[in-house]
Parts: C-alpha cells; structure tokens; sequence
C-alpha cells in the first residue's frame, strides 16, 4: 500500500523449506487491516510459471519502534524496510522546540544552524537503526532498504524540500485566516528528512558494521497511478486528488495532534516527484 511502513524480517531454517515473515510497525498502526490482506494473499492462487507452490510461510507482526531492539540477537536473516527511514525518532530540537518558524521542513529560509539539527538527527538516528539491526542479524545477514531521500547535496534543494513546502503555505493560510494560532504554526516541524546518497554512504562507512553491496537513487511520482514519461501532468484534477490522498494518510495523524484543524490542499500544474534511495547491506 502506498506509504505503508512496513519492516518484513525472514528467518531460514536449513533442515526444510519455511519461511516466517514479521511485520514491523508503530503500535498505532492498523493491525486488523494488514492481517485482512494477508489472509487475501493466502488465498490467492501464488503458484510460480511451472505450477509449483511457495514454500511454508508464516506471517504475524510486531507493534513497535524500530529504534528499537526488535528481535533476540543473531536470529534474523534479512531484514528488507520500505518507505521508512525517512522518518526520524523525534522532531529535530524536540517537540516544543521553535525550530524553522513559519516551515515544517527545510527550505532556503532555513538557517545553517537548523539545517544542521535536521541532519544530525538524521546522523543519530541512522546510526542506531544500524548498531540495533547488526545486533539481530546473523553473520552474513543482509537488509534491503528503500526509503526517501534526495537528488542534490544540497539539502534544500529536494523534492521533499518542494513539496512539504507546499504544506506549510497551507498551514499558513490557516493562520491568516485565523483558523490556526500562529504560535503553534511555529512549533511545529515534521520528523523527516530525506537524505543524499553521500549522507547515507557517510553514515554506513562510519558505522563499519556492514558492507554496501549497492546503492541508487531513482524517482518516483508522488501520484502513483500516473506511469507516464515525462514532467507533464496529462489530468491535473484526478492526479491532484491522488497526491492529497496519499499526503493526508501520512500527515493527517501528525497535523491533527498538533493543530486539531483540517489542513487546505494546494495543487500544482507540474508532475511531483520524490527521490528514492535503495541501498542493500551485508553484516560484516
């Protein structure tokens, strides 16, 4: 599903063809929904071109943070995490922290000092999730990540940078109109941040814990039922709505806590993109 942040972990066992899967996310997140595509799953037809059946598999989840530990040390084969590890433990400077003003993510506003905050929980956080997965891994064990990230070195310049800009001209719209107190506008800052190849390279190496096997950054559109080529929007209204939607399950919980409004939707003629890291890494 889009934006579902998902951790799938696999154990091997060497004597039969099994398989186990556990789900990771935040105990918020909706259990019941998962669980009820995954008996779909079960049910479809998943022979391979030959007729043959998958090996025995079984799937349950773990509600709980992965700046954490989650499993028992050495007992886990792959770790693969999609869509995740942009999001950051905490907001940069904590919760309270009037970081940013009137943004909620980085832009050429931002001062040197903030830009830095951002970067420096990217750095912490980034580390632990490592020094953590390296713990529960066995020798050799592997992770699959993808998650996103940005383009250019310069930190405010990405698509994260453009879009979620277009979110704080929402909430400031809010705040003229009198509908949000602007003190609470400028307190408020996502917990993201969409890192560079480099940044990530720099933290991997530094950890000297695993292995970068590869690592590539390719884009994606934020509507994602729109496949075609090119920058062009070829219906502005339907891709509009699609990208709102998927922006508000991931912000709406967020934005909800902190303001209690309802947030405008803001449209652009040009096709949105994101930036994906995908980077795959060998325990040493």
């Amino acid at each position: 599903m889009l934006f579902r942040t998902k951790h799938i972990t696999l154990y091997l066992q060497c004597d039969s063809v099994e398989l186990q899967f556990i789900l990771n996310d935040l105990p918020g997140n909706d259990f019941n929904e998962l669980f009820r595509a995954v008996e779909k799953f079960k049910k479809s037809d998943t022979t391979d071109q030959l007729g043959r059946a998958p090996p025995f598999y079984y799937i349950s989840g773990l509600p709980e943070s992965y700046y954490k530990r989650l499993f028992p040390h050495q007992s886990v084969h792959l770790f693969h995490s999609s869509y995740c590890l942009h999001w950051r433990s905490q907001v940069p400077g904590g919760r309270d922290a009037y970081l940013n003003k009137d943004n909620i993510y980085i832009t050429y506003t931002t001062t040197l000092a903030e830009v830095k905050q951002f970067q420096e929980q990217f750095h912490k956080d980034f580390s632990l999730f490592l020094k953590l997965r390296h713990e529960e891994l066995v020798y050799g064990g592997k992770m699959v990540l993808i998650f996103l990230g940005r383009e250019d070195e310069d930190a405010c310049n990405g698509d994260l940078n453009k879009l979620f800009g277009l979110v704080a001209r929402s909430l400031q719209s809010l705040v003229l109109k009198g509908l949000v107190e602007k003190q609470k506008l400028e307190s408020f800052n996502l917990p993201v941040y969409g890192p560079s190849v480099a940044e990530v390279k720099e933290v991997v190496m530094q950890s000297k814990l695993f292995s970068m096997d590869q690592i590539k950054l390719f884009e994606a559109n934020w509507d994602p039922f729109d496949d075609s080529e090119g920058d062009d929007v070829h219906d502005i209204a339907c891709s509009s709505l699609n990208i709102a939607r998927g922006l508000r399950s991931v912000l709406k919980s967020l934005i909800a806590s902190h303001f209690e409004e309802a947030i405008a939707k803001h449209l652009e003629v040009e096709k949105t993109k994101y930036a994906l890291i995908a980077t795959s890494l060998k325990k040493i």
